[in-house]
């Protein structure tokens, strides 16, 4: 029988090993803060012509890379898609095992490797060549059999890692992730891209909701929305609003065109008046012309409103000014709008 480790005790750290541990932190981060810089100072027109060839492609941008620049290469992948531009990851080594068939001539490659000599990327180069489809390569080998098979390089190198041995992928792979974000942010950009196409494929993302999510998708609708006559006599209107729960009454006509709004704000200061509330009407109590939202307004409007007039609740309307629904700010935290 075999048994796991003892694990050691944590122990605390000496002044010192806590001094060591924010410097070795702030080496790193200003490493990698210098390489980002590096690689932007050297961008130059290949970075445009990729951006250029990239909205030219009829198919997806199909992201490869081994190891660490393989993650890098995941997220880049998901980006771009995210923003805009089809994409999808294949893993180098799988594309020699039946994945290359996900790659097609009217797709283009984007190829990640620091050294730009990976063994699995450049076994797959001459078949991706006789395919016809254009590479581009993301490398700090510019001499290297990457660079060389690529109809575009762009230059991720850096001038050392911030791991100190100088070995693992630390500078190298941050320099890569940023270039993927310009190249996303550039198309984006180029493309007309918009919050509201971000938020459709977005859907299940406080984005999303906010920007996807309409008054008529949360509001009460139907017999939960309280309303009366302007002529109903003062305990009509509390009923009313006692048993619909919104804290709020609309008052409407005939054709239930919104006449007014009365709500527990409103009872609370005629209470603290003295008014004698048994002979009121609606009519004398509501509030005329109150602020109204269209049903295919965003929820997030709704949200706007409530905190922009420091109210809780909006009385809906549909095309004809009619009273079609209500929502108020507990509608608005349920759907996760606010």
């Amino acid at each position: 029988m075999t048994t796991s480790p003892a694990r050691s005790s944590p122990q605390s750290l000496t002044p010192r090993q806590g001094e060591r541990i924010l410097q070795m932190a702030r080496e790193t981060l200003d490493i990698e803060a210098a390489a980002v810089q590096q690689v932007g100072q050297r961008l130059s027109h290949s970075f445009v012509q990729a951006v250029q060839r990239i909205l030219a492609v009829p198919g997806r941008v199909v992201v490869m890379g081994m190891g660490k620049s393989g993650h890098v290469g995941r997220k880049m992948a998901a980006t771009l898609a995210s923003t805009g531009t089809p994409a999808l990851f294949v893993h180098p080594a799988e594309a020699s095992h039946g994945d290359l068939g996900m790659v097609q001539a009217h797709d283009l490659v984007l190829a990640l490797s620091n050294s730009g000599e990976s063994d699995e990327l450049t076994a797959i180069l001459p078949v991706l060549k006789r395919l016809g489809v254009p590479l581009v390569a993301i490398t700090g080998g510019l001499e290297s059999t990457l660079a060389k098979h690529a109809d575009i390089v762009l230059d991720s190198g850096v001038a050392k890692e911030a791991c100190p041995l100088n070995l693992a992928p630390t500078a190298s792979t941050t320099a890569q992730l940023a270039l993927g974000d310009a190249l996303a942010v550039a198309l984006l950009d180029a493309r007309g891209f918009k919050a509201e196409d971000f938020a459709r494929s977005h859907p299940g993302g406080a984005l999303g909701r906010r920007l996807l999510t309409h008054v008529r998708d949360i509001m009460r609708q139907g017999d939960a929305v309280p309303s009366v006559p302007p002529a109903a006599d003062f305990s009509a209107l509390m009923r009313e609003m006692s048993a619909k729960g919104l804290g709020a009454s609309a008052i409407v006509d005939a054709e239930r065109r919104v006449l007014g709004i009365f709500t527990d704000g409103d009872l609370r200061r005629l209470i603290e008046k003295g008014v004698d509330l048994r002979a009121l009407t609606a009519a004398d109590v509501m509030h005329p012309n109150p602020r109204t939202l269209r049903d295919t307004a965003l929820a997030a409007e709704a949200a706007e409103q409530m905190e922009a007039h420091r109210i809780t609740s909006l009385l809906v309307v549909d095309e004809q000014s009619r009273l079609c629904g209500a929502v108020n700010s507990n509608d608005l935290m349920r759907a996760k709008v606010i």
